[in-house]
């Protein structure tokens, strides 16, 4: 009997899918277990597993196209069975796109009176999408003298431009300086994972109150104590791993910033399952470093530059990007001072981290030279309130500035 195949939910927030590649074609033969084709979800582009088995009997879906979960995108079953009544249960086909026809004038546009000459109009697309009607005479004076026609009012019939027109007209001012150009710009597909991210972060941002702590912390420390880890390690740490090792304790100490909003309930988790934002071609994925508090700093630099490879390369699968109970983002890297992050939720918190920066230090009223950085916690405040915010912060703090203790 034949099989419709609906597109799955293939993540947590996944709601459509596009098609990117079929493996199979109408009339192949197919087994259960095969992989019959890749689909873009809002997280990554994933292979499609049959569990059917039998002949490809319709392809409900062409490649590119974008449909809902549970759409029937094929139809398995035995050569030359019927399966209409499959078909009735899909969203209709999209019907083939009609081009407009050209707009024509109208017989009294078609004409120009004139004491010296009757021509047929020409038409012409104005900057704003409008049409201009001119006749040819009139539109060859305008080009001899370098005149813009949409800055032509036309005395002619329907706004007609007739050869008077050209010869009356005079620029304005300000049309003596207008710049010269052709305005262009390109209308790009929305992806799954834009669609996904901009619904996300829509929702946090105007769902959750926000509030923002933001924190300098000296560098120097850190810088060292990394150089000196480097000599020894076989991963090379980067300042990235030595943040994450340090939100990975302050978490363990402050566990109600390690909660999530669940609506009618606040979970306050006792694991540590770090977020790392990466920038993807498409936008935004985080990848989860599990148990990033039990792990070394080489294991957590390990882990990050596999999963941020995966990452760009389509690769992840939903146990990499699932459970994380808080969120960090760092932009130092590109640059970038100081800024704030929307709370990915269900998470309570989200640390968006700065650039590491040179500049003057005064302590106890002495200057000198050193590093600081910058980093904002974002709060969800209906879990997190001013306080243990700042007390996190001021863990968090110490641990950078005394890189010991992350190691003991």
């Amino acid at each position: 009997m034949a099989v419709a195949i609906k597109l799955p939910r293939m993540s947590d927030t996944m709601e459509e899918g596009t098609i990117v590649t079929w493996f199979v074609k109408v009339g192949d033969t197919v087994k259960s277990s095969q992989m019959i084709a890749d689909v873009e979800t809002d997280k990554a582009t994933m292979e499609l597993e049959n569990f059917e088995k039998g002949e490809v009997l319709h392809l409900n879906v062409q490649e590119g196209e974008t449909v809902p979960v549970e759409t029937t995108i094929a139809i398995i079953g035995q050569k030359g069975e019927d399966f209409s009544h499959l078909l009735n249960e899909s969203p209709a086909a999209p019907s083939e796109e009609v081009k407009p026809e050209a707009p024509t004038a109208t017989a009294e546009a078609a004409k120009e009176v004139s004491t010296n000459n009757t021509t047929a109009p020409v038409q012409a697309s104005s900057s704003n999408n409008g049409r201009v009607f001119v006749s040819p005479l009139a539109k060859k004076m305008a080009e001899d003298k370098g005149i813009s026609l949409e800055s032509v009012a036309g005395s002619g019939d329907n706004g007609r431009i007739i050869k008077k027109d050209i010869e009356n007209y005079k620029a304005s001012p300000a049309a003596s300086y207008a710049s010269v150009g052709v305005e262009s710009y390109d209308d790009l597909p929305i992806t799954q994972m834009r669609k996904t991210i901009a619904k996300r972060l829509a929702e946090s941002k105007f769902t959750a109150p926000h509030f923002y702590l933001t924190k300098e912390i000296k560098m120097d420390a850190v810088m060292e104590a990394r150089s000196r880890m480097n000599e020894y390690s076989e991963t090379k740490i980067s300042v990235n791993d030595l943040v994450i090792k340090a939100v990975a304790l302050a978490l363990k100490k402050h566990p109600n910033i390690n909660s999530a909003w669940l609506g009618d309930k606040i979970r306050r988790n006792h694991h540590v399952h770090i977020g790392v934002a990466v920038a993807v071609e498409d936008g935004l994925l985080v990848p989860v470093v599990r148990f990033a508090d039990s792990k070394s700093l080489s294991q957590i630099g390990t882990e990050v530059k596999d999963l941020a490879g995966k990452a760009k390369n389509k690769e992840l699968q939903p146990k990499d990007w699932e459970g994380n109970t808080f969120t960090i983002s760092n932009l130092g890297m590109f640059g970038i001072d100081e800024f704030t992050a929307i709370v990915n939720m269900p998470d309570a918190c989200i640390l968006a981290v700065g650039s590491s920066k040179e500049t003057v230090i005064v302590e106890n009223g002495v200057m000198r030279p050193g590093h600081v950085m910058k980093v904002t916690l974002s709060c969800d405040h209906r879990v997190v309130d001013g306080v243990s915010g700042a007390k996190f912060l001021q863990t968090f703090q110490d641990l950078l500035e005394e890189p010991v203790r992350l190691l003991v």
